[in-house]
């Protein structure tokens, strides 16, 4: 069984459990991105949208984990695709992006300053946003 959880992934409440080596406010509500848009003229908040049985997504994740030390000047959300398609398209309508599967977004001053898919994911690149 834990081979197909490796290839296939675990449950929606694994998988976010697996992501607490970083400090990620789980995204299940649309309410919730009112208040994403609020906070980030304090802080930016990035938003991680992430398919659980993508392949490509949890290679990016896990980069993406590795590589980002910004926990103190950047808020994060993780977004389960597949749980919460939803949200992922309100998101997508209200900052005027594109749906990417996996995709960051970081969000600065209520607008989308930044975004990546794929294998452009790179944590170390938010440097540039985050020593304004």
């Amino acid at each position: 069984m834990s081979l197909f959880k490796n290839i296939f992934g675990s449950s929606d409440e694994e998988n976010l459990n697996s992501r607490r080596k970083l400090d990620w406010v789980a995204f299940e509500h649309i309410d919730q991105l009112d208040m994403i848009i609020q906070n980030s003229w304090q802080k930016p908040v990035l938003i991680f949208k992430h398919s659980t049985r993508c392949i490509i997504s949890k290679t990016a994740l896990s980069s993406f984990e590795n590589e980002f030390h910004y926990e103190d000047k950047i808020t994060l959300y993780f977004l389960d695709l597949l749980k919460y398609r939803t949200i992922s398209n309100e998101v997508a309508e209200t900052f005027v992006i594109t749906h990417q599967s996996p995709q960051i977004l970081l969000i600065k001053n209520g607008i989308v300053i930044y975004d990546a898919s794929h294998e452009s994911i790179d944590a170390a690149f938010l440097e540039r946003f985050v020593n304004d």
